[in-house]
């Protein structure tokens, strides 16, 4: 009888072990969830519940031993699914963090640092409002449901035991650099009016040399930099949804090629 029960144990830990691996990677590079500011505690609850739920579509194609090679195979495919999957939309974030600094290194603002307890380290001024914009959006269409719908579309996509997309891993690369050009594409308008200004102080400089142009041009570009951010600030949750729906296309395709498309 114990024999028999230590059994059934195994059977539901090794059961529930598949799907909460994938779910604890996706929230550890998750947006908002994978923040240092959410405890690891909170984390593998969440992923704990996520797994009870998706258990009727979390089992592996076939039976996988509790203590073999293959359960250890098995355990690092599903750490990097969810990874994947976690990382598709943290680099949506990543977008206007790095919109945020360039906006930073503009207007002259990039020197004023402040602790960050999103991430644990210091950032600029800009980057942590547009951060904070940025959570307010994600919980505001329901980002968190995004996140459970896709993991939850992910094992009948990638099964466990039925191996990684190579899709998935050719496109991470090319995620990484759409990052940097879609952050780069919403900082034209600031890059762009600061190097107006700043041309302008330059021709100012030769026509009237005796002005101190260095403390003037400073506070200008500063001044001119916030009134267009002002009106950049109204864009940032439209450009927000519109790149979570590309991401979201993205994994779409990618889960319709199966695990070796």
């Amino acid at each position: 009888m114990e024999q028999l029960l230590f059994q059934q144990m195994v059977t539901t830990l090794s059961a529930l072990w598949w799907p909460f691996c994938r779910v604890m990677a996706m929230f550890s590079a998750a947006p908002v969830v994978g923040e240092v500011m959410v405890p690891l505690s909170v984390r593998a609850l969440l992923s704990l519940v996520m797994a009870i739920i998706l258990l009727p579509v979390s089992q592996p194609v076939a039976p996988i031993a509790p203590i073999s090679l293959a359960a250890l195979a098995a355990t690092a495919e599903q750490v990097i699914i969810g990874f994947v999957l976690g990382l598709a939309f943290h680099l949506i974030v990543a977008a206007f963090m790095v919109l945020g600094y360039i906006v930073s290194s503009q207007m002259g603002l990039a020197m004023a640092l402040m602790n960050d307890p999103m991430n644990g380290t210091s950032s600029d001024v800009v980057s942590s409002l547009i951060y904070l914009l940025v959570i307010l959006v994600f919980f505001a269409v329901d980002g968190h449901l995004v996140l459970a719908g896709v993991v939850g579309a992910s094992f009948r996509a990638w099964p466990v035991g039925g191996g990684i997309s190579q899709i998935a891993l050719q496109t991470l690369p090319a995620a990484v650099a759409w990052v940097f050009s879609a952050a780069l594409l919403l900082a034209t308008p600031i890059i762009f009016s600061t190097f107006v200004v700043q041309i302008g102080m330059g021709f100012l400089n030769r026509v009237a040399p005796t002005f101190n142009l260095f403390s003037l041009g400073f506070s200008l570009i500063t001044v001119f930099g916030l009134f267009v951010l002002v009106h950049i600030v109204h864009s940032v949750p439209e450009h927000y949804i519109r790149m979570s729906g590309q991401v979201l296309e993205m994994l779409r395709r990618i889960m319709q090629a199966g695990p070796h498309g």
